[in-house]
């Protein structure tokens, strides 16, 4: 099945079950999106939760040390158990460096959220374009047909990733980012409609 006209070639991608749940493995040309494991704490922290940077546009605050990570990374595993959970590693098969993570990160009238972050040594590169692509890809096959997604205005990069993969612009609104960051800024707010 084909997502809309404006698909790029790399998201062609393959997926193997994980386990008998939604949630499968994708292999696309550069990548491996994969659960997350235990092991995958001392990357996470490394490459983006203690990156101030990484941090900014996104709903968390930077991590104050590796148990941090841990507790939040035992909390994402277990809710690997819910039927709805799409939460991937993003690993480089490259060097196999977990370079991000890509989830929903809830529903808007049962239309998936999808959230993002990723390691800043890999950002301008492409890997979030070709990684949206493939998880709406996959979900598209799960059977949604709307996708939500909302970055802020300031951060253009994400909205480039967004505006590649086709969404389109249906708000704007100042608000905060999240409950954490008290800051006012402009978001903008996506859908993707899937052509069936």
């Amino acid at each position: 099945m084909l997502i809309g006209n404006q698909v790029p070639d790399f998201i062609v991608a393959t997926a193997t079950n994980a386990k008998e749940d939604n949630m499968r493995e994708i292999e696309t040309k550069r990548l491996f999106l994969r659960k997350l494991r235990s092991d995958d704490a001392e990357s996470i922290f490394r490459n983006w939760a203690s990156d101030s940077e990484v941090a900014k546009y996104v709903t968390w605050n930077v991590h104050k040390d590796i148990n941090e990570t841990k507790a939040i990374l035992d909390m994402w595993l277990a809710e690997y158990d819910n039927d709805n959970c799409y939460r991937y590693g993003i690993e480089n098969k490259a060097d196999g460096e977990l370079i991000g993570m890509i989830d929903v990160v809830g529903y808007y009238h049962e239309n998936p959220v999808i959230g993002y972050c990723s390691c800043r040594r890999y950002w301008g590169n492409g890997y979030m374009t070709e990684a949206l692509g493939a998880v709406m890809k996959e979900l598209a096959e799960d059977g949604f047909d709307t996708f939500v997604i909302e970055a802020a205005d300031d951060n253009v990069a994400s909205n480039k990733v967004i505006l590649k993969n086709g969404f389109k612009l249906v708000d704007k609104r100042d608000d905060r980012i999240s409950e954490m960051k008290p800051q006012v800024v402009t978001i903008n707010s996506y859908r993707y409609y899937v052509d069936r």
